[in-house]
């Protein structure tokens, strides 16, 4: 049975896998995440978190993505 309480993205440690299980937000805030390629079923490698923790730096698609971490708290992920 799969844990019911998912992690956000924002929660995943430096060098570690995920994938998108839900992206919140409403309205153009959600959408510009999705228009980054970050939608559910996508895998998201964190490749670095800046020295006070934003932004985050990840890897989605084959290309590298910088996230504010409060845009990372909004995608949900499972750990795989």
């Amino acid at each position: 049975m799969k844990n019911m309480q998912n992690k956000t993205l924002r929660q995943i440690k430096v060098g570690h896998t995920a994938k998108i299980a839900k992206v919140s937000g409403e309205g153009a805030l959600k959408r510009r995440i999705q228009e980054m390629g970050l939608i559910k079923g996508t895998e998201v490698y964190v490749r670095k978190v800046a020295p006070l923790g934003d932004p985050i730096e990840v890897s989605v698609r084959g290309y590298e993505l910088s996230l504010r971490k409060s845009d990372a708290d909004l995608i949900e992920v499972d750990n795989i």
